[in-house]
């Protein structure tokens, strides 16, 4: 998997910033070192992004960067978030522009039991330590990305995994999911099973578009609506709304010869946005960037201007939960301003 960011590409499509004087707290986002795969991301090219924008803060979501270079393996991990506070001490020297308010780190929860000391030790890396993410992204299709070492999509129901998501529960810690849409049913399964943890759905469950539902948009559609319905009646989890431009996706943006507009997108992916509303409700929905995966296909300016047009049928109460006050709740975010 590899993901390149076209800056000039980028450029041919300038929008002014909708309402920027609102508060926003970008609630999923990565750093990449050099590297093959991903696009390099440093605090100054996130700067340069979260600035066209009011973002006051931002939560950082694994993404496999920063291990430690030694030591026991299993704790590798935990390198992720030294890495991760490391440049939030940094940004801190800057407090007029985004602060990390939050770091989401991750662990095998398929060690069972023995997989508490990895949390304990993200804890003690930072203070801004909040909860684990561990991948479940599974297709029976070579042409969709799946995770190495999944052989089905229920990951969420092994019991191995279970026993690590328990300790999970003790700890107070929350969790965040991605997977496929065909998954959901699995994360509705977890969530009743575990009432106490707190769980945000990544990229509102991913509907797919490629591969062999490149041409079932609207039957993909209909699946993922019914059970996103269904997952929206456990009240312990909630909805990261974004992540909806990446390839797998199936809207094509990265392949155009010019990138969306944020009109484009309202209308190509408003539906989602508002079905998940509709169901969460705002106190339970938070928007996201997932740059700069996102950035493949389109600028940080048009998304989050998508992002206010869409949000702009709801009351300026409801808006305020779903671009600060939720996100702010759910990852026990200290105010910055």
């Amino acid at each position: 998997m590899s993901l390149e960011v076209r800056e000039s590409w980028l450029a041919q499509v300038v929008e002014d910033v909708l309402e920027p004087e609102r508060r926003i707290i970008d609630t999923h986002h990565h750093f990449f070192e050099a590297g093959e795969g991903f696009p390099f991301y440093d605090l100054s090219r996130f700067w340069a992004d979260t600035a066209t924008h009011n973002v006051e803060q931002t939560v950082y979501v694994q993404c496999w960067e920063g291990y430690r270079k030694t030591g026991p393996e299993e704790m590798m991990v935990v390198g992720e978030t030294e890495w991760v506070d490391g440049i939030a001490a940094q940004a801190a020297k800057h407090p007029e522009a985004a602060q990390i308010g939050a770091i989401v780190g991750t662990a095998e929860l398929r060690m069972a039991a023995k997989v508490r000391p990895i949390l304990e030790a993200h804890r003690a890396a930072s203070t801004l330590f909040r909860g684990i993410r561990l991948i479940a992204a599974w297709d029976a299709c070579e042409d969709v990305m799946s995770m190495p070492g999944l052989h089905d999509g229920d990951l969420y129901g092994d019991p191995a995994f279970r026993e690590g998501f328990a300790v999970l529960a003790d700890m107070g810690l929350s969790f965040d999911a991605y997977h496929y849409h065909h998954q959901n049913r699995y994360l509705t399964a977890l969530a009743r099973a575990f009432p106490s943890v707190r769980i945000v759905n990544n990229h509102l469950g991913t509907p797919l578009g490629v591969g062999p539902y490149a041409d079932r948009k609207d039957e993909v559609f209909e699946q993922w609506a019914r059970d996103i319905a269904e997952l929206a009646t456990c009240p312990n989890v909630f909805m990261k709304l974004g992540g909806l431009a990446m390839p797998w996706n199936g809207f094509g943006f990265h392949k155009a010869p010019v990138p969306p507009s944020s009109d484009e997108l309202v209308a190509k992916q408003g539906r989602y946005y508002h079905h998940a509303i509709k169901h969460f409700g705002a106190e339970r929905c938070m928007f996201e960037s997932n740059f700069p995966v996102d950035k493949c296909a389109l600028s940080y300016t048009v998304l989050w201007n998508a992002f206010k047009k869409m949000a702009s049928r709801y009351t300026e109460a409801e808006r305020d939960r779903m671009f600060r006050g939720t996100a702010a709740e759910f990852y026990q975010l200290k105010s910055s301003r």
